[in-house]
């Protein structure tokens, strides 16, 4: 694991997507985002360039709606 400054918690990920903490859970256990786990405390925890990719699945299918 990378340095744990690197990765967002819950709370901070619902924040950066503008969903909310229990979005982001249930996303979680859909498969639709990865989250790794604290070593100490095992807190869900996320890596920025995921959720960026999220955010880029998003557009693409919201381009592909509007056209």
């Amino acid at each position: 694991m990378d340095k744990l400054s690197a990765y967002l918690r819950v709370s901070e990920a619902a924040e950066y997507l503008g969903v909310s903490a229990n979005t982001i859970r249930n996303w979680v256990n859909a498969g639709k985002i990865v989250a790794f786990r604290h070593p100490v405390n095992d807190y869900r925890l996320f890596k920025r360039d995921d959720l960026d990719d999220l955010l880029k699945q998003v557009a693409v299918a919201h381009k592909k709606a509007v056209r």
